[in-house]
């Protein structure tokens, strides 16, 4: 098991020692790249570097702090984001070969607020093509590497950014969870992420995948980090008509109130046979913390769980279908060359730009939507999800959170699952709930297995307390370590 290792710098170290003048923003930029380029051979975590627009925005943040200007609250943080968030710089292709080269006309919201708090873009991270899949292989530039054991996935599809958080420190990452991406290979690679409450956070500017289900939300290596960015992306966006016109809580402040007096629910259904053995030992040991800070804990039961992964595959795979008809060969990307018809254009294109997986869950959403079929399954699962929704509401009457595992499995080696799609859809069975319920979901380290690989707990509050998640991780990692440990691959800022 890895020693703990203080992390050099954070990024609230970064924001404060640049805003106090203790550091010049160009040098913490210069060495966060050199970090990214020393790291990313072994592991693909980034698909594109910003080496130049990086650091002439930090010398343009000097040049404020020089005259006296302020900066922006996050003045000179260094952030990524993932392949299927539009940016100005760069590409934005969702690591698909139908987008290759698409440049977006205009940025996400999310990314655009960051940027003008002050935060600096440094790169886009690596994905399962269109965020379908859990282990970034699915990705058409290629795996991303897990930096604690390069022969394993990352998990996904927000692997490369979760590998990029566990590598290196000081910055935070964006990533998109449609049904466990962001929490997923948070857990596989050691790091914390949040998929906030849907409506929480602006989707103007992702590419969608499944649009009841999508969420962006922050990858980092704390709690307080993701804190820290969510503060930042959380709001109401007239670009986004599903974006809640809502408070934005003060994220850092309520994170430093402890648990104390609260209650965590522990949902049997949660801890199948399925979990490994050390998984269960672990979250009940991060359980045993709890106590310890003054959490009352008890047993709730979610009793439609079991139906949650199928209900999540019915759903997510209908509305893309539908969500990526609109790639078609003939308004942007990819364009299959002699085709002899405008039917073999849009056969032919689409053949040969989407991935295998992508495919396969098109024709699933295709048949789902078909007539004589939408009743007998799209309909019967949007039944099963409000069943799943009053699940929650009837736990979160008795507790104000509930914990457990984030994936049965801890991350496996490269190729293990990739050819057996129902192995692989497996391993999100603990997270797909939050997306169905509309509910924050994070997961934060709490351990690792015996040979050395990271274990996450995850924690579902009630809509729009994504604050409250935020305190129980962060007050558990206010007494733990887990989330100091450093990879064998990895930077330091």
């Amino acid at each position: 098991m890895p020693a703990a290792n203080p992390l050099p710098l954070d990024a609230l170290q970064i924001r404060d020692g640049i805003r106090g003048r203790r550091f010049r923003c160009e040098e913490v930029i210069a060495a966060v790249i050199d970090q990214i380029d020393r790291i990313n051979p072994a592991l693909h975590a980034l698909i594109e570097v910003f080496r130049e627009p990086a650091l002439e925005r930090a010398r343009e943040v000097d040049r404020q702090i020089a005259a006296g200007r302020d900066p922006g609250p996050l003045a000179g943080v260094p952030f990524t984001a993932k392949g299927n968030i539009c940016t100005r710089e760069g590409t934005s292709s969702a690591a698909s070969k139908i987008l290759k080269g698409y440049r977006a006309p205009y940025p996400a919201t999310v990314v655009d607020r960051l940027q003008r708090a002050g935060a600096i873009l440094v790169g886009k991270t690596n994905m399962d093509e269109f965020g379908m899949g859990s282990s970034t292989e699915n990705s058409a530039l290629g795996p991303t590497r897990n930096p604690w054991r390069t022969t394993h996935v990352p998990g996904g599809s927000s692997g490369g950014a979760a590998a990029a958080a566990a590598a290196v420190g000081g910055m935070f990452h964006l990533g998109s969870d449609t049904g466990g991406s962001i929490r997923q290979p948070s857990a596989y690679c050691g790091v914390t992420g949040i998929k906030p409450t849907y409506g929480r956070v602006s989707r103007y500017g992702l590419l969608a995948f499944a649009s009841s289900l999508d969420q962006i939300g922050p990858i980092a290596q704390s709690a307080r980090e993701c804190a820290l960015a969510l503060q930042h992306m959380a709001g109401r966006d007239p670009m986004d008509s599903t974006s809640m016109d809502l408070p934005v809580p003060d994220y850092l402040a309520e994170i430093g109130k402890g648990v104390e007096g609260l209650s965590l629910g522990i949902p049997k259904e949660y801890f199948p046979p399925a979990i490994e053995p050390e998984i269960r030992d672990r979250v009940f040991a991060a359980i045993d913390a709890f106590k310890r800070l003054g959490v009352k804990v008890k047993e709730v039961s979610l009793p439609h769980t079991p139906l949650a992964n199928p209900t999540y595959v019915l759903i997510s795979a209908a509305e893309a279908s539908s969500n990526l008809a609109r790639y078609d060969g003939i308004h942007y990307g990819y364009r299959a060359p002699k085709a002899s018809s405008l039917f073999d254009l849009y056969s032919r294109s689409r053949g040969e730009g989407f991935g295998p997986e992508v495919k396969r869950r098109i024709m699933v959403g295709t048949f789902v939507l078909s007539s004589g079929y939408y009743d007998a399954f799209y309909l019967k699962a949007m039944k099963v999800r409000r069943l799943i929704r009053r699940d929650f509401e009837e736990a979160f009457r008795q507790v104000d959170a509930v914990i457990c595992p984030t994936s049965p499995v801890p991350a496996f080696p490269i190729g293990a699952r990739i050819d057996d799609p129902m192995k692989l859809y497996a391993v999100d069975i603990l997270t797909v709930s939050a997306n169905l319920a509309s509910v924050p979901g994070i997961s934060f380290p709490c351990g690792f297995t015996s040979d050395g690989l990271p274990v996450g707990a995850q924690i579902y509050g009630r809509p729009f307390e994504d604050d409250r998640v935020l305190r129980f991780a962060h007050s558990y990692q206010s007494v733990t370590d887990h989330h100091r440990n450093r990879p064998p691959v990895r930077g330091e800022v």
